[in-house]
């Protein structure tokens, strides 16, 4: 993470609110903590310490939150142990929008709408967060009007590339005469971009030991483009479900109970075609991909060491690509769009949101859920959320993200605000685990030529279908 940057005013506003708070209920001040279940990585980390710095609770209680920081490969499985275990232990959780039906209809999250609709504060910070957003991480059942969680980090997928590759002149003039398009090197070359053109910059950049990339001569392979193809939690799927439904296919609708089949929908035609023209573009990337590995993280690793042209990774984890201490491409590194597919003239985007809310559980007292209610409303004021988007998180906040030179703040940050719109989710049922896990393994099986697109898609489309069924979601 950066620097964390606090500005005078902020200071102030929290000291004359100490001072307050000081004068009228010092007497009665109850030292309260707020437990919160996080994923260990940048956005979270930058909570914990701004919490530390600036947050006073409006009530005059002291108020602390603390996060218990799990990292990511066992964050789901840590939380569900918790709340199979009822020890009760968090009053706040960082959920990815997929687990928020499992532990709804488990009694563990707190459905809101009440509290929303007695103060004025939250109602005024649900209408500013962006709908996407609230559609994915905080309605269930999907897309409803019961309301459980709000942001914590938004993200969306974006494409990272090297400026000193696809802005050099000499390849630009190769490409254009090898496939007769334009190599795109602004932003605006970017908007062009579909995925028969990304076909061609990974063909194009991936080159062997001894030939020459921008006038060196390559001491290692190089290859062109990367995404993900990780066998583990939702790292595939994360990425195939754009190409899904750029392709005019669906996964099964959990929003169309009992009458979304699985089968004849996941399977279908275009569905096939459309996971098919994913896995013909692994072989650009790094051989990773051959051992079910190449997850989120690998790839923003191989970038940062400088063997790829280009990758489409979520901000959150690119962010670290133009961190000098941590990236040999950081004064080399641009974002933009990812790719798209031109559907009737026009270029359409759908992809797989990410990032998560933070949801309140079930168990607390009164005091405690108000508590956890300010720390919502703090992290979702103007002034905490114009602080992350200045430390590499991105806004969930619509007032924030049109404000002047929000653009400016973060080199993607231009790329998300425009591709939350496209954004579409995971299901939030809470069979979701299994369906992802048998979703996974299939998918795995084709990128690494175990089975073909169509018989992975039959297999995932058949175990959905049966299991729906008996769980009374499909009829």
């Amino acid at each position: 993470m950066k620097n964390v940057i606090v500005k005078g005013g902020i200071i102030a506003a929290t000291a004359m609110m100490a001072l307050t708070a000081g004068f009228t209920t010092s007497a009665s001040a109850k030292d309260i903590v707020i437990q919160m279940a996080a994923p260990d990585w940048g956005p979270t980390r930058f909570m914990q310490e701004y919490a530390d710095k600036t947050y006073k609770s409006p009530s005059g209680n002291n108020v602390k939150l603390a996060i218990d920081f799990i990292p990511w490969p066992s964050f789901y499985e840590r939380v569900a142990a918790s709340m199979a275990s009822g020890e009760k232990k968090y009053q706040l959780v960082v959920s990815d929008s997929q687990w928020i039906g499992t532990f709804i209809e488990g009694g563990q999250f707190m459905k809101l709408n009440e509290y929303i609709d007695k103060d004025p504060e939250l109602e005024g910070i649900l209408k500013d967060v962006h709908p996407a957003l609230t559609t994915a991480y905080a309605t269930y059942p999907y897309k409803s009007e019961n309301i459980y969680g709000f942001p914590q980090m938004p993200d969306t997928k974006v494409s990272v590339y090297r400026t000193d590759l696809f802005c050099e002149a000499g390849e630009r003039a190769a490409f254009k005469a090898k496939y007769s398009k334009v190599l795109p090197c602004s932003y605006e070359d970017w908007e062009a971009v579909d995925w028969d053109t990304w076909g061609n910059i990974g063909e194009f950049f991936t080159r062997k030991a001894g030939e020459k990339l921008a006038g060196e001569t390559l001491t290692e392979d190089f290859y062109g483009v990367a995404y993900q193809a990780g066998k583990g939690y939702d790292f595939s799927s994360g990425q195939i479900n754009a190409f899904i439904w750029q392709g005019g296919a669906s996964i099964w609708d959990e929003s169309d109970q009992p009458n979304a089949q699985a089968e004849g929908v996941v399977n279908s035609p275009e569905a096939v075609a459309a996971f098919d023209k994913y896995l013909s573009y692994l072989q650009y990337a790094p051989p990773v991909w051959k051992t079910g590995q190449m997850d989120i993280f690998q790839i923003n690793d191989l970038y940062m060491q400088g063997k790829i042209a280009a990758i489409i990774n979520w901000n959150a984890v690119s962010a670290t690509a133009v961190n000098p201490e941590v990236s040999t491409v950081a004064d080399k590194t641009a974002y933009a769009l990812p790719p798209g597919t031109m559907v009737d003239g026009k270029m359409v985007r759908w992809d797989n949101i990410g990032g998560q809310p933070f949801v309140l559980t079930s168990w607390n007292d009164e005091e405690v859920v108000q508590e956890s209610l300010n720390i919502v409303k703090w992290w979702l004021s103007g002034d905490t959320q114009t602080n992350f988007a200045k430390n590499g998180g991105s806004s969930a906040l619509q007032s924030v993200m049109n404000s002047p030179g929000y653009s400016d703040l973060e080199p993607w940050n231009r790329a998300h605000v425009e591709l939350l719109p496209w954004q579409l989710d995971f299901w939030h049922v809470p069979e979701f685990f299994e369906l992802l896990t048998q979703q996974q393994e299939e998918f795995d099986k084709a990128i690494t030529g175990q089975v073909t697109a169509k018989e992975a898609m039959d297999a995932i489309a058949k175990y959905q279908q049966e299991l729906l069924t008996e769980v009374g979601r499909i009829n």
